[in-house]
């Protein structure tokens, strides 16, 4: 079995908070109750670049962000609880030692709320990103920022200047396994240690990466899924859930790649962003 990466990354999975909305919604089958869905976010330590981020999860900036109309319909839709020790901000400066100054790069897979709220955390972070993702919201206020997740004053005023926007195709994007279900992959550094693939529908231009640890292979794949069981199990989210998606044809599509991932390479490791097999913060809230 071909390799996909070239250059292997430590990769520390912690959460920035979580929310709280019906299981059912977001997959099928699920119980009626509300339960939590962490805020998750990847600290990658590479061994040139160093410490590098894929989101950030939630912070406290979020609650101004979605105080005003129509973004408090945001909040009331998915309630939000976080501390701020929980930031991404906080937590590398506490686990890894790191000041929020000292970040280079910051990986974003989409631009709903609950992937960018510590953006502004990071003031000399180059953000990379797909270009059709950042497109997808540019200049967005009111309802149309709302309809796509999105809350523009997580924005940094400079995200522009600072933003990495890859194109679809170009010299970075390579061949993949024939075993995989993504044809290309654009590799984000020229070294073959982040391999990102588009895996839009949930939100247009939404961006999955392929890394090796030295525990093996491992796919971040932002919210294609919800949670690990609905790719192990095949059960999608309800069509409830299509509101807030870009597209529900690229969604399917995308959440079929997912599920033939896991069955070709079964230790091959997907990480969906608020899935609680890998941690549910501690709060108010029941979990369910």
């Amino acid at each position: 079995m071909k390799a996909i990466n070239r250059r292997p990354v430590t990769v520390t999975w912690l959460t920035a908070g979580y929310c709280t909305h019906p299981e059912w919604v977001t997959i099928r089958g699920g119980s009626r109750r509300n339960v939590r869905f962490p805020a998750g976010f990847a600290v990658i330590e590479h061994p040139e670049r160093g410490i590098l981020l894929f989101d950030t999860g939630y912070a406290s900036r979020f609650f101004d962000a979605a105080a005003g109309w129509p973004y408090w319909i945001y909040r009331e839709m998915t309630p939000v609880f976080f501390e701020e020790r929980q930031s991404a901000a906080s937590q590398l400066l506490d686990k890894f030692g790191k000041r929020a100054e000292e970040i280079r790069t910051v990986i974003v897979s989409h631009f709903h709320a609950d992937h960018i709220a510590g953006l502004r955390d990071f003031p000399e972070a180059a953000f990379y990103c797909f270009r059709s993702a950042y497109e997808a919201i540019r200049g967005k206020r009111g309802w149309s920022a709302l309809r796509a997740g999105f809350l523009p004053d997580l924005m940094p005023s400079d995200f522009a200047e600072r933003a990495v926007l890859l194109e679809g195709s170009g010299d970075s994007w390579q061949p993949l396994p024939d075993d995989l279900p993504f044809s290309t992959g654009c590799d984000l550094f020229g070294d073959g240690s982040v391999v990102a693939v588009d895996v839009s529908g949930h939100a247009a231009g939404q961006m999955g990466v392929f890394m090796t640890t030295e525990e093996g292979e491992l796919f971040l794949c932002a919210d294609a899924v919800w949670s690990s069981r609905a790719y192990r199990e095949r059960r999608p989210p309800h069509p409830a859930a299509s509101i807030i998606m870009s597209s529900r044809s690229d969604y399917r599509t995308s959440f079929e790649k997912l599920c033939q991932l896991h069955e070709d390479r079964p230790n091959l490791r997907i990480m969906p962003s608020h899935c609680r097999e890998y941690g549910v913060p501690a709060g108010k809230e029941e979990n369910g």
